[in-house]
């Protein structure tokens, strides 16, 4: 397909941009900080996204690497990603008035390798080291926890006891990511032992599925969000592996006009931790350059909701402080 100076079709993947978690951690934040005052600390970006965390710092939130940094008794916030018995225990130590907005999701995976490793099985973390993720979970399961990326890296595990092996996987991680790993491991551990559909995070695998169905169609991909996002992340290698010209961009202004040239339809998402408004600024931003034709594409429609901590849950709407 060729264009010039045409009308761009851009499509817009739904579903797109915040899931529920990420939600459910920018309004516990703002619920904070309209309860209690500013400042309110949070351990590490609340998520990964720079403009999200950069409006929540203008209404009075402190981004720190370690509680340690954290005064004494200050009212603090966990990140959507979840942290380690050992960042919950210096807490305590601190005396940290602590919400957890680790989604829940997240938890569910803590807690299946807890299950698993209570039960005596050696346990293999499929995920990306270093993930703020992945180091929560390793410090929330007793015992070691391998953690693994790759098919290669299956054949360098060490197990105690090939039947009794059990692995769970990073949330931002779908199906489509961890299938051949997961494949290798049950060919190397038949008795292997994993989660079911249910510990699957819904907005990683409908974000996937969405471009999936794009790709066929388009010239171009643009992804909205942060390259520290591995959900992110996996959209562009998704436009990547379809032979696409594919770019992540974090806003408008990261736009190269060049990009355009003789491209007629583009398909644009954003990642789980994206606002609209960046999605937005992209489409603005693509109409300064090219006459632009909206398309919606007729995806699923998510109306998950996670519930707020109790102590949160009934903060008046009217303190919120929204821009």
């Amino acid at each position: 397909m060729k264009a010039s100076n045409s009308a761009l079709r851009v499509v817009l993947a739904q579903p797109r941009g915040f899931c529920a978690g990420v939600d459910r951690a920018i309004e516990i934040v703002e619920l904070a900080l309209a309860r209690y005052g500013a400042p309110v600390y949070v351990r590490h970006e609340i998520v990964h996204n720079h403009h999200v965390v950069e409006r929540l710092r203008g209404l009075g939130a402190v981004f720190v690497k370690e509680v340690s940094e954290v005064p004494f008794g200050a009212v603090t916030v966990f990140s959507a990603h979840g942290v380690s018995r050992h960042v919950e225990g210096q807490s305590r130590l601190r005396a940290l008035d602590v919400i957890d907005a680790t989604c829940p999701l997240v938890h569910r995976v803590h807690q299946e390798g807890r299950r698993y490793a209570e039960a005596g099985y050696d346990v293999v973390l499929i995920g990306h080291r270093g993930h703020p993720e992945v180091e929560g979970t390793q410090g929330q399961v007793p015992g070691r926890v391998q953690v693994i990326a790759s098919v290669a890296e299956v054949a360098g595990l060490d197990i105690a006891d090939p039947s009794r092996v059990a692995y769970i996987t990073q949330t931002t991680l779908s199906p489509l990511d961890t299938r051949e790993v997961i494949a290798a491991l049950k060919a190397r551990f038949p008795e292997i032992k994993g989660p079911d559909t249910r510990d699957i995070c819904y907005a990683t695998h409908n974000r996937q599925q969405a471009l999936l169905g794009l790709v066929a169609h388009v010239d171009m991909v643009l992804v909205v969000g942060a390259r520290n996002s591995s959900n992110t992340a996996r959209l562009r290698e998704i436009g990547e592996r379809a032979g696409l010209p594919t770019h992540l961009i974090g806003h408008a202004d990261e736009l190269d006009p060049a990009w355009l040239d003789g491209i007629a339809r583009i398909a644009l998402t954003a990642g789980a931790s994206a606002p609209e408004s960046l999605v937005q600024g992209v489409l603005s931003r693509l109409s300064t350059l090219r006459a632009v034709e909206i398309e919606v594409q007729d995806g699923k429609q998510e109306h998950v909701r996670f519930r707020l901590p109790p102590r949160l849950s009934e903060a008046p709407e009217a303190q919120l402080q929204k821009v």
